[in-house]
């Protein structure tokens, strides 16, 4: 699937060669912010490992621009029981200079065009807490939010709270 999104952006599936630049946009996240609960940043290698996995049962979708991967979006399993087969959760992350350019709600509308061909019911998102940008775009994409989990990650030296937002597909 290769798609035209705004003037000069692709949307396309990911591809093993892309995980360097994914790893990139991501250890920075990481890092410096609580936005993740991982403590260190994965190598490249196992940012392949995860697309390859990822990626075999579900769509995982990047943008690019000019020849430069500037974000990625994918689903994944919501939970392992049987009946909850036709939910996901999902998870999209942009560079920070393309930020605050639509980027997300264009892969998020390529993933959830993909989500609803293969079948799927609805979407969640966990979001950690405060993170005004992320919320808005799921918002903004139709998703409500359903609940918080309060003080479930402790990062940085403190505790972190995890909203969740659903959308059906």
């Amino acid at each position: 699937m290769t798609a035209q999104g705004r003037i000069g952006v692709i949307i396309r599936q990911v591809r093993n060669a892309d995980a360097p630049a994914i790893q990139a946009i991501y250890a920075p996240i990481v890092e410096k912010t609580a936005i993740s609960f991982e403590e260190s940043a994965p190598d490249t290698d196992e940012i392949a490992k995860r697309i390859d996995a990822i990626s075999s049962n579900y769509p995982y979708l990047v943008a690019v621009e000019d020849g430069a991967l500037i974000g990625y979006a994918y689903a994944s399993q919501h939970r392992a029981r049987a009946a909850y087969q036709h939910s996901v959760d999902v998870s999209v992350y942009i560079a920070e200079a393309s930020r605050r350019r639509h980027i997300g709600r264009q892969i998020y509308e390529k993933l959830f065009a993909e989500l609803s061909a293969r079948g799927l019911h609805a979407a969640f998102a966990g979001i950690a807490l405060p993170n005004e940008a992320s919320v808005g775009l799921h918002q903004v994409m139709g998703f409500v939010p359903v609940g918080i989990y309060r003080e479930v990650g402790r990062k940085f030296g403190r505790w972190h709270d995890v909203g969740w937002w659903q959308r059906i597909i």
